[in-house]
């Protein structure tokens, strides 16, 4: 079997390939994160602050083999397993298969045997850096006290990481000659006092005597109508949700105030997702494909307008989380114009055909629409004209700021 982790599951195995999460050799089972969540410790005993996990969508058993790939397709590590939970937690040792070659700065991602071994038994003094570092002067003091090596160890996980580098990058340009710089993916714990914790334990095994935690970094979010903004309308088939986007794409084109990428499902079926089917699995991969292409738009403060079904709740939220990890804002636009009214319309006869059993699984027919709740805007066309729909949209996106 082969599998693709999530972000910061693939972060956590690079960490775990390269020795920097020692002694940590694998995933956590039940009964270490059992332990580091009461205890701060592994079931043995052994010192370990925060839990290292794996989620698999699919079933396997202890002894089976799981390669492990990153995002575009390379095998990193084989996992072998040693128990599964009901959850789909796995847990097991890994072993690595390459070297990582995902992601950006990959000349700085060193193993702590790198480091180590350029240090040359020398004292090491470890600055973990999530932004960029106020005063240097107690680095520079704090390295002539202890006659130590400066390491400055750019955490770059995630959307971030790269204006961490960067940062460490200049600092070590201001500092004395032989500061080293290392890129080290590790995602952020949500507990300050874990997280910390973790930042030793990596300092630690990258032969730090000691450890500076660097200020956290102050985001100042830019004005709204600055920032990447994804409309993502869902509805049923027939609800007007796609009449609705080409309205607004249109009217703010007039404006001329942002650029605007449309994305309507009808179009992205025929060309990004050609050949799929309408199983749920394809749907789900159908709207993900969506949603990568819109954050994308809206990573550098561009306005994407995505117009699907999007009938289950679990693949709309994978949506926003895209969007918003890249910095971007989301609007969910719920048209929800009743099952009714939309097969009333039924331009293309597809609910009649639905219901004579020649498409299978029909949204709102044969396969169920999970109507939001988390829906910014809800808008029922039933006794509405588009333009009014559009204008509703329209300003709405004014009173947020979005556009001016």
């Amino acid at each position: 079997m082969e599998w693709t982790p999530e972000p910061h599951e693939l972060a956590d195995l690079e960490l775990l390939l390269s020795g920097a999460f020692d002694p940590l050799t694998g995933f956590l089972g039940h009964d270490d994160l059992h332990t580091v969540h009461e205890r701060g410790t592994l079931a043995d005993g052994t010192p370990w602050p925060a839990p290292v996990t794996l989620h698999l969508p699919v079933e396997v058993s202890p002894g089976d083999e799981v390669t492990l790939l990153d995002p575009e397709g390379l095998p990193l590590a084989v996992l072998t397993v040693t128990a599964q939970e009901s959850d789909g937690l796995t847990a097991g040792p890994v072993k690595p298969l390459g070297t990582p070659e995902h992601g950006p700065f990959a000349r700085l991602r060193r193993t702590p045997a790198e480091v180590k071994e350029e240090l040359g038994g020398r004292r090491g003094l470890a600055v973990t850096m999530r932004g960029p570092l106020d005063d240097l002067s107690e680095i520079v003091d704090t390295a002539k006290e202890l006659d130590a090596v400066i390491m400055l160890l750019a955490l770059s996980y995630g959307e971030p990481g790269p204006a961490v580098v960067r940062a460490a990058l200049r600092a070590k340009d201001q500092l004395p000659d032989g500061a080293i710089v290392v890129s080290v993916p590790l995602a952020p714990r949500a507990e300050p006092e874990i997280d910390l914790e973790l930042r030793e334990h990596v300092a630690t095994a990258y032969g730090a005597t000691e450890h500076l935690a660097g200020p956290e970094p102050v985001s100042i979010p830019g004005p709204p109508h600055r920032r990447g903004l994804v409309v993502f309308f869902t509805g049923l088939s027939g609800s007007g949700k796609s009449t609705i986007a080409r309205g607004l794409r249109d009217a703010l084109l007039e404006l001329g105030s942002r650029t605007v990428t449309y994305l309507d499902g009808d179009v992205v079926r025929q060309l990004l997702s050609k050949g799929l089917t309408f199983s749920k699995s394809d749907r789900d991969l159908n709207i993900r494909r969506i949603g990568f292409v819109a954050a994308e738009a809206a990573r550098h403060g561009g306005l994407a307008i995505c117009a699907p079904i999007a009938p289950y709740a679990t693949t709309r939220a994978e949506v926003r989380e895209m969007v918003e990890s890249v910095g971007a804002d989301f609007l969910l636009v719920h048209v929800a114009t009743p099952l009714e009214e939309c097969e009333r319309r039924d331009r293309k006869g597809l609910y009649a055909k639905a219901r004579a059993g020649l498409i299978p699984e029909f949204t709102g027919i044969s396969d169920p629409y999970e109507e939001p709740d988390d829906a910014d805007l809800v808008i029922d066309t039933t006794h509405m004209t588009i333009d009014a729909a559009v204008s509703q949209v329209l300003g709405t996106l004014r009173s947020g700021g979005w556009v001016r």
